[in-house]
């Protein structure tokens, strides 16, 4: 089965205006989800914007909570069972200022699927462990995080 990008996009929209409503305020695009990465745009502007005229780390911690987040919708989508998910915990390393739009890559989709298909043969809930990268518009990196996801598989 594939999952298309349109109705992964639809679902973020949703995700934003319903359950989360801080996805929705800061207005994030997804650009390319596949089963090995994701990629997801946050434009710099009012909303997204600290008295630095940098992005909030607020702003970019939604990014990475998406782009490290999203994937398991994904999986959800394309295994067709319901997956119980949330973070644990996160890790953030701020390298530099993020003054231009900013794309938060996750290319760790194996940890997530390996995470899930480990719930399902456990029935239990699984930790691990996934990398978001943030890069500006010079593909400079910004910011690094390390997301600890906790998925079950119901």
């Amino acid at each position: 089965m594939k999952v298309s990008i349109r109705k992964m996009r639809w679902l973020m929209f949703l995700l934003g205006r319903v359950k989360i409503p801080l996805i929705g305020y800061t207005s994030p695009k997804l650009i390319s989800i596949d089963s090995q990465s994701v990629q997801v745009k946050i434009k710099l502007r009012r909303r997204t914007k600290n008295h630095l005229n940098s992005m909030y780390f607020g702003a970019l911690a939604v990014g990475a909570d998406i782009a490290g987040g999203i994937q398991v919708f994904y999986f959800s989508k394309l295994i067709g069972r319901e997956i119980s998910f949330a973070f644990k915990g996160m890790n953030a390393e701020f390298i530099k200022r993020a003054e231009s739009d900013i794309i938060f890559e996750s290319n760790q989709g194996d940890l997530v699927k390996a995470a899930i298909d480990k719930s399902i043969s456990e029935k239990s809930r699984v930790n691990e462990t996934i990398e978001v990268v943030a890069k500006n518009d010079a593909c400079e990196v910004v910011a690094k995080f390390d997301m600890i996801v906790s998925v079950r598989v119901s």
